[in-house]
């Protein structure tokens, strides 16, 4: 490849970084608005993030299977079409206000987003000097961050119309008055999704018309390690942390507009707001966290990060007003070292079984799933506040798998999430 279409590859590449970061991170701003839209409650609004985070465990596997036949160009464009589909997807299911639609049209876009995570980061190593290949992935990741900032804003101010109304309110309304409101609501998410599938249906077209490497598989060149895989102890701990901390990842997230108007009395607009600099701080965390392990053992700083997520969010449980509200988007910075520093510290010394091992423990995102139904849950039953408490719980377990690997002194860190 020439320089000029080896940088056109690059940027496209780089370019679903951003994409999928961006939309992973509207489904906090996704789960209010449908909450109110659809009348749901806090167990139902919580389905949208299973419908998202079941995908990368259903369809992580066949994803890498049909680019081991077809090519990765050839996934990453199927991907995309998938992501262009559910968005657009979004203006039938506004118009009926029908929530098991929009859930399938989730789950459509997440299975798009698992196809290109599956290829993005092996595509962005080769496409240039191999010497470089380390800065070209965390160059893209930085990308990732960004979209994990600018998805709220712009879901935010495109998406929320800052109009909650009360059961009081609701209850003063027609029958008629009532469903003209919630059909507005609804509506506000046609267009930017529209908007979205045809900038992800551009970059298909761009994707497939540009000339990009196939890559080669190589065969394993680590120390061969004897036995099963699931003789691992140290992996299969590793699985369990990776499941429980992308759990409450996503509960602290996802339910942050809620308990910010519970807590704080904090409109939905301005609550975007704050968490869109909750997630710049989850960013400048990254950069921190990797450069304090030149001087501080990673299992230790995990340690040392984990007890303090847990400390902030029973502060969270405990207190009222702005002071919970800071503790949560204190969180965002401590925890976002600790997806790459589980999965480092998970594969390491697996040898030939480092391919397997690290199939499982991206498999493990599926605990996005599973944990905000468990918040939902004990929301509906006690409040959102006390439902914090299960993201606390979740960091234990992170906790408990960074003593187990307090001799380890170095990691290499290099991962999306």
């Amino acid at each position: 490849m020439t320089d000029r279409k080896t940088r056109l590859a690059i940027i496209l590449i780089t370019s679903l970084f951003f994409l999928w970061g961006f939309a992973l991170n509207l489904n906090p701003i996704l789960i209010p608005h449908l909450k109110k839209a659809c009348q749901l409650s806090d167990f139902q609004s919580a389905l949208i993030d299973s419908a998202s985070y079941i995908a990368y465990f259903l369809v992580a596997l066949p994803a890498g299977l049909f680019m081991k036949k077809y090519g990765y160009k050839a996934g990453i464009t199927l991907g995309l079409i998938l992501f262009a589909s559910g968005t657009f997807l979004f203006y039938p299911a506004a118009e009926m206000r029908h929530f098991g639609f929009f859930l399938i049209a989730l789950f459509i876009i997440a299975s798009g987003l698992t196809m290109l995570e599956t290829a993005a980061n092996p595509y962005i190593t080769v496409l240039g000097d191999a010497d470089s290949a380390t800065q070209r992935l965390n160059f893209a990741q930085s990308f990732n961050g960004l979209a994990a900032f600018l998805a709220p804003l712009m879901g935010g101010t495109f998406i929320l119309s800052g109009k909650t109304l009360s059961e009081q309110e609701q209850h003063a309304m027609s029958g008629e008055q009532l469903d003209s409101y919630l059909n507005a609501e609804a509506a506000s998410v046609q267009m930017p999704f529209i908007v979205i599938g045809l900038v992800v249906l551009f970059v298909a077209i761009m994707i497939w018309r540009t000339a990009l490497p196939e890559i080669k598989e190589e065969k394993e060149t680590g120390n061969k390690v004897s036995g099963s895989i699931w003789e691992e102890k140290n992996l299969i701990l590793g699985i369990a942390a990776q499941f429980f901390y992308v759990g409450a990842q996503v509960c602290i997230s996802s339910f942050f507009i809620r308990f910010s108007d519970k807590v704080a009395g904090i409109d939905e607009k301005t609550a975007a707001y704050l968490l869109s600099g909750a997630f710049l701080s989850f960013m400048i965390g990254r950069f921190i966290g990797t450069y304090l392990m030149r001087f501080v053992a990673p299992p230790r700083l995990l340690a040392i990060y984990s007890v303090v997520c847990v400390s902030l969010l029973i502060i969270a449980v405990l207190t009222k007003g702005m002071v919970s509200v800071y503790c949560l988007v204190s969180v965002q910075f401590f925890m976002s070292i600790m997806f790459p520093t589980i999965f480092a510290l998970s594969i390491r010394g697996l040898g030939e079984k480092t391919k397997i091992g690290s199939s499982m423990v991206i498999m493990a995102i599926v605990g996005g799933a599973i944990f905000p139904v468990i918040m939902g849950q004990v929301s509906d039953v006690s409040s959102i506040q006390t439902a914090y408490i299960v993201p606390a719980v979740c960091f234990l377990v992170v906790l408990y798998f960074a003593v187990k690997n307090n001799s380890i002194k170095t990691v290499t860190l290099g991962t999306a999430h």
